[in-house]
């Protein structure tokens, strides 16, 4: 069966209006329009960049217990958070999973890692 949702743990999380951190959350596989429909934005069209923040607002379902994500909530991640997120999306829809097969560099050892879960 196809897995069409993932999650995931940000590295360094969101700090809400209360000061909690947010971390936790839920990624699904993009669908056409998650593309197409934010090229349409005036926002996109005044600055390229904005795209990905639409992109991600569009497939992140759940950030800790903010649901539906907004593009402000996605704006207002740390860099790292966001350039985490974006290889998730990438990771998941084109090549279909967040899992990947790796090597330990120390003892030759193959082994699978989850992207999603840095723990």
């Amino acid at each position: 069966m196809l897995q069409t949702e993932f999650a995931f743990t940000l590295p360094g999380g969101l700090i809400d209006a209360s000061g909690n951190l947010i971390r936790e959350g839920v990624i699904r596989r993009a669908v056409a329009f998650d593309e197409i429909e934010p090229l349409q934005d005036p926002r996109v069209h005044a600055n390229g960049a904005y795209l990905g923040l639409l992109v991600l607002s569009r497939v992140i379902t759940r950030l800790g217990p903010i649901s539906p994500v907004s593009p402000q909530v996605i704006g207002s991640l740390f860099a790292t958070d966001y350039l985490f997120l974006q290889d998730l999306y990438v990771r998941i829809n084109e090549a279909g999973t967040s899992r990947i097969e790796t090597e330990c560099p120390t003892c030759g050892s193959h082994f699978a890692l989850d992207l999603a879960d840095p723990a």
